[in-house]
C-alpha cells in the first residue's frame, strides 16, 4: 500500500496592511518626510527655483524700503534730541535707537505672518506689494518730505567733514545771494550761444555741466577774448598740461588745438577740469583751486606739501584772496544756472521760501566729500 502523506498545514492569515517580519527584518524604516511648515523666510522664498524672481524683487523692495525709513527715522532723532545734556538729548537717543530696533523685528514678523496669508490668493503679491512700499518711501524722498531727516542724518554721520561743507556751502549761498539780479541775467543770456558746446564737453570729459558754465562765468563772462596773462578764449585757457591736451586732440582729431574756436577752448577746460579734481582725489574745492593754480610752480599740490594743509579749509590761509575766493564764485555762478534752468527763472535767496527751494536744488558738483 502507498503511504499517505499527511496534508500541510494551512498558511495563517494574514490582517490587511501588515508587514512580513521575516522580509523586514534587517532593513531600516523608510524616513518620515520632514514638515515643510517649518521653514524659515528665506527657506520658503528660494522652495522653488520659477520663484527666485519674485523673492529677489521682495528682498530688494524691503531692503530699499527699510533702508529708508532707518535712516529718516536716525535723522529726525538726532534732530529731537540734537545736544550734549545726557537726560535731555544722550539717553532719549540712544532709547530712539533701541525702539527702532523693537520696530523692525515687529514689522519683519508681522511681514511674514503677512506674505503666507498673500501668497495664497496670488503668489506674485508679497513681491508685488514690497515694490510699492519702495516706490512709495522713494517717491516722498523725491519730493523733499523727507529733507530734514535726510540732512540731519547725513551730520550724524558726516561729523567733521559735513561741518565743513555746510560751511562752504552757506558761503557759495551768500556769495550767489550778493549777486545783482539783473547782470547775472545778462550774462546768462549771452551763455546760450555756447551751452551746446559746454554741455558736449561736459559729457564727453564726465563734469558737471552746470559746474563748467560756473567756471566760464568766472572766466571771462561769456566774452571771449585774448587777455594781457595770455588766457584765451572762453575758458581764459593759458598753460595746458601735456596729457590733458592729448586727451583733446584724440577726441576732436585735430592735429593742433585752436583756443580761439570754443568747441575746442570748452573741451581742453572739461579736460583740465578733469584732470586736476582727479589729481586732488575728488575734492571739488581743491580741484577747482588747482584749476585755477595751473601748473606753475609746482601747481596747488607742491602748495599743500609745502604748508602740511589737507583740504580746503586748511589751504585758505596760505592762498591770495583772488584763488581762495575762485571756487565759492564758481559754484554760485554754477548755482545760478542750475536755478534758472530748473525754475526757468532766477530766484531772490531772501524772498520767501527761495532760500529752502536753492539749498533744495543743490550746488553742482558739491558732495559729502568736501
Amino acid at each position: 500500500m502507498a503511504k499517505q502523506v499527511p496534508p500541510k498545514a494551512a498558511a495563517p492569515r494574514r490582517r490587511p496592511g501588515s508587514a512580513d517580519k521575516t522580509q523586514t527584518r534587517g532593513k531600516k524604516p523608510p524616513k518620515k518626510r520632514k514638515n515643510v511648515g517649518g521653514k524659515s523666510l528665506l527657506h520658503q522664498l528660494f522652495d522653488h527655483k520659477q520663484h527666485l524672481p519674485l523673492a529677489g524683487l521682495e528682498i530688494s523692495g524691503l531692503a530699499l524700503f527699510a533702508v529708508v525709513i532707518i535712516m529718516v527715522l536716525l535723522g529726525y532723532s538726532a534732530r529731537w534730541f540734537s545736544g550734549i545734556r545726557f537726560f535731555a538729548s544722550l539717553l532719549p537717543f540712544a532709547f530712539s535707537i533701541l525702539g527702532l530696533i523693537v520696530l523692525a523685528a515687529i514689522f519683519l514678523i508681522g511681514w511674514w505672518q503677512l506674505r503666507k496669508r498673500l501668497q495664497q490668493w496670488w503668489v506674485p503679491l508679497p513681491a508685488l506689494l514690497s515694490l510699492i512700499f519702495a516706490l512709495v518711501v522713494t517717491g516722498l524722498m523725491i519730493s523733499g518730505r523727507f529733507d530734514r531727516g535726510f540732512e540731519s542724518f547725513r551730520n550724524l554721520v558726516g561729523g567733521r567733514q559735513q561741518d565743513r561743507r555746510i560751511t562752504i556751502a552757506h558761503q557759495v549761498f551768500a556769495a550767489y545771494r550778493r549777486c545783482d539780479q539783473v547782470q547775472l541775467q545778462k550774462m546768462i543770456d549771452r551763455a546760450q550761444k555756447y551751452v551746446p558746446a559746454i554741455r558736449e564737453a561736459a559729457e564727453m570729459f564726465d563734469v558737471d555741466p552746470d559746474l563748467l558754465e560756473g567756471v566760464a562765468a568766472v572766466e571771462s563772462s561769456f566774452v571771449p577774448r585774448q587777455s594781457k596773462d595770455g588766457g584765451q578764449g572762453l575758458f581764459q585757457i593759458t598753460q595746458v598740461p601735456h596729457e590733458v591736451s592729448e586727451r583733446v586732440r584724440n577726441y576732436l582729431q585735430v592735429p593742433e588745438l585752436l583756443l580761439t574756436d570754443p568747441r575746442q577752448n570748452a573741451c581742453v577746460a572739461a579736460a583740465e577740469l578733469k584732470y586736476y579734481l582727479e589729481e586732488m582725489d575728488g575734492n571739488l574745492f581743491l580741484g577747482l583751486l588747482a584749476y585755477n593754480i595751473g601748473p606753475a610752480n609746482g601747481g596747488l599740490r607742491f602748495i599743500m606739501r609745502q604748508y602740511g594743509a589737507t583740504n580746503f579749509v586748511t589751504i585758505q590761509p596760505y592762498l591770495k584772496q583772488l584763488p581762495r575766493d575762485y571756487p565759492i564764485r564758481v559754484l554760485s555762478y554754477s548755482l545760478a544756472f542750475r536755478i534758472w534752468r530748473r525754475q526757468g527763472r532766477l530766484l531772490a535767496y531772501e524772498e520767501g521760501r527761495n532760500a529752502r527751494i536753492i539749498q533744495h536744488i543743490g550746488i553742482p558738483g558739491l558732495n559729502g566729500d568736501e
